[in-house]
């Protein structure tokens, strides 16, 4: 239960910052270090990365042993080995959202690339929605435009 607890504090912590940096405005943007994102834990930083890279074209800014930094079109993901243990069950109240541009073609490239594609998809006049998982479980909206 410590572990868990520890884990979603240490969540909470970064979200906190995160939104945080974003409520200060933008009145000046640095180089270095991106300003908004997600981090996303893995004991698999290549393969979760490979993931990203070919379903999103994101593409590495920055690799270490501990992290692997993603970005595309100013959205900054960092896939991180955990600083901690991870309990084996865990359910994130925070989900992705990422735009494609062709949702029939990214759902089955999810699937070969490892992922999972979930049954249903939702409209409204400006989007379309349906979900995937990328290949750790973590749970992904896609959403297409209408042009």
């Amino acid at each position: 239960m410590r572990n868990k607890f520890s884990y979603f504090a240490f969540v909470l912590f970064v979200l906190s910052a995160l939104f945080q940096s974003t409520a200060q405005g933008k009145e000046k943007h640095m180089s270095g270090p991106a300003q908004n994102g997600v981090l996303i834990y893995s004991r698999d930083l290549s393969n979760l990365s490979e993931f990203y890279e070919k379903l999103f074209g994101m593409r590495v800014v920055r690799k270490t042993n501990d992290f692997i930094s993603l970005e595309a079109n100013g959205f900054n993901l960092i896939i991180h080995v955990p600083p901690f243990e991870m309990p084996t069950i865990v359910f994130s109240p925070i989900k992705l959202f990422l735009t494609v541009d062709n949702m029939a073609m990214s759902r089955e490239e999810a699937v070969k690339l490892g992922g999972q594609a979930f049954e249903g998809e939702w409209s409204n006049p400006i989007f379309k929605v349906s979900n995937i998982a990328d290949r750790d479980g973590n749970h992904i909206q896609l959403r297409q435009f209408s042009k």
